[in-house]
């Protein structure tokens, strides 16, 4: 009995030291990330413009971060784009370059100042002066070529640039598809908040405009209940970094088989048009959607995915030629380059178009010297760009450029209308 004692005695007593130890760090941490981390909260400024759909609003802040790696804070333009304020007059002047993508064009993740269509800017002012080269971006989260096109119809088309560049990242295929798109991002296929395309029986395919009445079924109440290491982000910054750290790959591991999500499909396959939905082949994750595209066969949805990639495309270039502007691809370092079937799928496209396509991935490469690591390019818990890789895609631009000079010799001068 004295020795049962005893050990319940020992048991107690190493009880509370485990319980003081674990608050001590609890309150170490908490005072630790409440000092080293600047903010925590993710802010974005959105506006629905019956033209573009949802755009960033006009001289907002922006907050960034996934807690572990960046922390940063952007003052969108009058245009509401994360760039610096647009100068049309200097840019019918110049030798002006305009950069349209998606996020990784935003960049939400680093300053203004170190963007590709800066770097760009500036290292053609070290090596290329006599260009006068001046650029400008237009870059909108989550959206592919299609969803694009206004962009260049409302606000690039009226500057006259001498080079248009599309910045492609891999995701840019499914974000094509107004179906994979929709069921990726949380939104009704029929009635989404972007231009989008819609095949006519005849095959051939239309712009369809921004629904104001779009749909998203990504609603809260719809969420499987947040864990309890969920609840205590909201107020705690140690557990945000836990809980950011937990994710690992940041929102490339993102889940896109969530409760929700499958529920909602279900709801779909209501509607004649969706009634055979494959749900089987939906990907776990956005990094297993984005890889289906480096398969040698697709499954139904994706593609017909390379279709409407192909349509847009075809949009870009008619207006490309028919502004005297020239046109060109950079595909970002994650597309891959010859061999990988996402990049031999989107060359084979621009080829068929004469469209000429960078490989960032490619230049790395072929410029490895001074230690350069492919993987440098983006963030370790997140697939966008570094600085670093901001720099890599303004040099593997300016290359061009300096291989193509003849670019800025073209028709120009003058504001569009």
């Amino acid at each position: 009995m004295l020795r049962v004692r005893r050990v319940l005695l020992l048991i107690g007593w190493n009880t509370v030291f485990i319980v003081v130890g674990l608050t001590l760090i609890v309150v170490a941490g908490e005072a630790y990330f409440r000092w080293k981390v600047p903010f925590t909260h993710v802010q974005i400024s959105t506006r629905f413009d019956p033209e573009m759909g949802i755009t960033g609003k006009t001289n907002a802040l922006v907050y960034s971060t996934n807690h572990l790696d960046f922390w940063t804070v952007s003052r969108t333009n009058r245009l509401g784009y994360l760039d610096r304020e647009l100068q049309p007059a200097m840019a019918s002047m110049n030798c002006h370059i305009v950069m349209i993508g998606d996020s990784m064009v935003e960049a939400r993740q680093v300053a203004i100042s170190d963007k590709a269509q800066v770097k760009l800017e500036e290292l053609a002012a070290q090596t290329l002066p006599h260009l006068m080269v001046t650029t400008s971006a237009f870059g909108t989260l989550a959206t592919g070529q299609i969803n694009q096109l206004p962009h260049y119809d409302k606000y690039v088309r009226a500057m006259d640039p001498n080079l248009l560049v599309l910045v492609f990242h891999i995701n840019d295929f499914w974000d094509n598809s107004p179906f994979l798109s929709a069921m990726i991002k949380g939104y009704h296929p029929e009635h989404m908040p972007f231009v989008t395309a819609r095949k006519n029986e005849d095959g051939t395919m239309r712009l369809r405009p921004p629904d104001p009445g779009y749909v998203a079924f990504n609603r809260p109440g719809n969420r499987v209940p947040p864990s309890w290491l969920q609840r205590w982000t909201e107020v705690s910054r140690f557990a945000e970094w836990i809980e950011a750290k937990k994710k690992s790959q940041g929102e490339l591991h993102a889940s896109v088989r969530d409760p929700w999500m499958l529920e909602w499909m279900r709801q779909l396959q209501e509607y004649p048009v969706y009634e055979t939905l494959p749900l089987e082949w939906w990907p776990s994750s956005l990094a297993e959607a984005d890889d289906i595209f480096r398969e040698d066969d697709l499954p139904l949805f994706y593609e017909e995915s390379l279709d409407f990639t192909e349509f847009a495309l075809d949009e870009f270039k008619k207006r490309a030629d028919r502004d005297d502007t020239a046109l060109v691809i950079l595909s970002t370092h994650h597309v891959g380059t010859e061999g990988d079937p996402a990049f031999d799928r989107l060359k084979a496209m621009a080829q068929a178009r004469g469209i000429p396509v960078i490989s960032q991935l490619d230049y790395i490469i072929r410029s490895g010297g001074g230690g350069r690591r492919v993987e440098d390019a983006n963030f370790r818990h997140d697939i966008h760009w570094t600085i670093t890789g901001h720099r890599w895609a303004g040099e593997a631009l300016l290359q061009y450029l300096a291989q193509n000079q003849r670019i800025c010799d073209q028709p120009g001068g003058g504001e569009r209308g």
